[in-house]
């Protein structure tokens, strides 16, 4: 199975986003990635989806999510055709000692700390999935107390907008 990155434009009412992870997952797919938010129409929300499925089955998931009435647009996001980003927080053990490397890693992978404390600190980071797995397994050896990911949030390039084809569309 390959990955896939979907950007489901929808309209911003209670339930939709059940339907439509109900609809993905009685197929038997596993979403990987699901990160949902306003657009800059109030009532249009966009859903960025990646899921692991065969291109055949991805063909058969968009038509069945295109039947969805709060469904207004849905677009596959290619990865050379798109600006794909995670935002990843992270509290790292950080004594004295190790404290100065860490705030090394921070500057190398253009991340931010946004909290300190005597024994550890909080870090953001935000970046394509490879560079936040990246920043992830150098701070694994200083020891993760905690971490929270969002899911990948998704654009396509260019001037093209799918909010404006979909609102014209409807």
């Amino acid at each position: 199975m390959s990955s896939h990155t979907l950007s489901v434009l929808v309209e911003d009412k209670p339930g939709v986003l059940a339907r439509i992870s109900g609809l993905i997952s009685r197929r038997g797919f596993n979403i990987h990635s699901l990160a949902v938010g306003p657009t800059e129409h109030p009532d249009i929300s966009r859903m960025t989806i990646v899921v692991d499925v065969e291109s055949i089955a991805l063909e058969q998931v968009t038509k069945q999510l295109n039947k969805l009435v709060e469904v207004l647009k849905v677009v596959e996001l290619e990865e050379g055709a798109s600006v794909q980003r995670e935002v990843l927080l992270i509290k790292v053990r950080c004594d004295a000692v190790a404290r100065s490397q860490i705030l090394q890693l921070v500057d190398v992978f253009r991340a931010n700390v946004v909290d300190m404390a005597p024994d550890s600190v909080i870090i953001q980071t935000t970046g394509h999935r490879d560079k936040v797995d990246a920043f992830l397994a150098a701070l694994e050896p200083y020891g993760v107390r905690e971490l929270v990911q969002s899911g990948v949030i998704a654009m396509g390039r260019g001037p093209r907008s799918i909010t404006d084809r979909a609102l014209r569309s409807a």
